[in-house]
């Protein structure tokens, strides 16, 4: 059980801005369902070599602020 709950109409949002941010990442690496956060989170870990943590942290972020620019 995942920490994070992400709403699938916020993820198209923060993926952008992801996706900018570290701009190597696939949409593969991008993909989401919603109920699986768990999996977007180890993939997205591994795919940036940092922790879970990080990773929930960084997305947590991007949520906060969907409507800013900001990255």
């Amino acid at each position: 059980m995942s920490i994070l709950k992400i709403k699938e109409q916020d993820w198209q949002i923060a993926k952008i801005k992801l996706s900018r941010k570290y701009n190597h990442l696939t949409e593969e690496d991008l993909s989401y369902k919603e109920g699986e956060e768990d999996l977007l989170i180890e993939r997205l870990a591994k795919r940036l070599k940092r922790t879970k943590d990080y990773v929930v942290f960084t997305i947590g972020k991007q949520m906060e602020d969907l409507a800013g620019n900001r990255v």
